[in-house]
């Protein structure tokens, strides 16, 4: 009788959990079953539903397939046989994570209402500050961020935007004027700044006028690089005024496996390069992130491809600065991403906890960044490269160095970057 009542509590707890509200009727009644049948902890049955969810988005053989064959080849376990499958069931799972990730079709979100209504908001909270994701336990740039809109309009499976903003709503701050005359800059320093880390810097294109609002910022303030990083094609608004020398805009690229299958309602790869292609034209210095690199099955000839494309399409004089990054996850956002519970492989990966997040293990970060640096050679000596929020052992294995501290790092990035804006802007004079 207690055991039959701890059951029901357990079931009774389960009940409560958001996750486990998330699976389909089907996915639940089973597990209930499990939980019926079976002397598991209420901890393994979280666990049975996070890799439930897991196997529904990794597109794999469903948790109850797999349960019945495992129970199916048991024959008995003096009553431990949940506990068993269990085990066998978390192998499973772990040899998928651990395996070669496959993308061997394109991932269609035709159910997935992506609809976002455009807003303003007037609250008196600061848009200026440090780049969320700067770390002491990484090397990182000191970059400076303007959150003018918060929320994005694409539906990127990897992104943290949609942990912290309301994901039915794109919001540009009513008051981004104001509040950008009032930001105080030291006149002796020099600042990289970007607006892409709350939403798409190019997203709303000039809505209420964000992007007018943020080149007159840029003008006022010479020694300031500002940064417009998106996904977009939407140039228009930038092809069509007068664009100060010390604003650049940066895309995030990646092979068009990962932006069919992870980077939803992105432009695709060829519009981002056209689009780049034109900025380059109009005279604007433009940038590039490879930013999340991503390991799976054929990624080495996917990045190099894409390189020798980006090599090809652009001189390193119209480029300001090439990043690497990956997948790296707060696990707020894993979190996020299961309850979503969207079709994606972007958390079937290892994953080990460095600097307080969880990403790649460093082998496979250095098979990435390796292979991307030397892709790049003959940009080694004109275009600033770095990792973004890396360790100093990533550096030194990719780039043979790494800056003495970040205010280094920095500084070295503004005087390439500066360099490059002055020379581009004498040229077109």
């Amino acid at each position: 009788m207690a055991e039959k009542d701890n059951s029901f509590a357990r079931l009774a707890l389960l009940d409560k959990q958001t996750l486990f509200l998330s699976l389909d009727e089907k996915t639940k009644g089973f597990i209930h079953s499990i939980a019926s049948n079976h002397h598991l902890t209420f901890q393994q049955l979280m666990q049975i539903t996070e890799m439930a969810v897991d196997l529904r988005m990794w597109n794999e053989v469903l948790l109850p397939e797999r349960w019945i064959e495992l129970e199916n080849q048991i024959t008995s376990e003096n009553g431990n046989a949940g506990k068993t499958i269990f085990e066998q069931l978390r192998q499973q799972w772990h040899s998928l994570k651990n395996g070669e990730t496959v993308y061997d079709s394109v991932t269609k979100l035709s159910s997935w209402d992506w609809k976002k209504r455009v807003t303003t908001h007037e609250r008196d909270d600061t848009i200026f500050g440090m780049c969320p994701v700067a770390s002491e336990k990484t090397i990182c740039c000191n970059l400076l961020t303007i959150d003018a809109i918060q929320g994005c309009g694409f539906g990127c499976s990897y992104c943290s935007i949609q942990t912290f903003y309301d994901e039915k709503s794109i919001s540009v701050d009513a008051n981004l004027s104001d509040k950008l005359q009032v930001i105080t800059l030291d006149p002796s320093r020099k600042y990289h700044i970007c607006s892409g880390q709350s939403s798409d810097s190019l997203f709303l294109g000039n809505s209420s006028r964000v992007l007018t609002t943020q080149l007159d910022f840029a003008r006022r303030n010479p020694n300031v690089i500002l940064e417009f990083k998106t996904k977009s094609k939407n140039v228009s608004h930038l092809l069509e005024t007068d664009v100060p020398p010390n604003v650049f805009v940066s895309w995030s690229v990646n092979p068009q496996s990962i932006t069919e299958n992870e980077e939803h309602f992105s432009a695709s790869l060829k519009d981002r390069l056209v689009a780049a292609r034109r900025v380059a034209d109009r005279g604007i210095l433009i940038g590039f992130h490879f930013h999340p690199m991503v390991h799976y099955r054929g990624w080495e000839n996917d990045y190099e491809t894409l390189i020798r494309k980006v090599l090809a399409m652009f001189s390193s004089e119209e480029v300001a600065l090439v990043s690497f990054g990956t997948l790296t996850f707060i696990k707020s956002a894993i979190k996020n991403l299961r309850l979503k519970g969207l079709s994606s492989k972007v958390l079937q990966i290892p994953l080990e906890e460095t600097a307080g997040k969880l990403s790649y293990p460093q082998q496979i970060k250095e098979e990435l960044f390796q292979t991307a640096w030397h892709a790049f050679a003959p940009w080694h000596d004109s275009v600033f490269f770095y990792l973004c929020m890396e360790n100093r052992e990533l550096w030194q294995s990719v780039f043979g160095f790494c800056h003495d501290n970040n205010n280094a790092f920095e500084e070295a990035l503004l005087e390439q970057v500066f360099n490059k804006s002055s020379r581009l802007a004498r040229y077109l004079n």
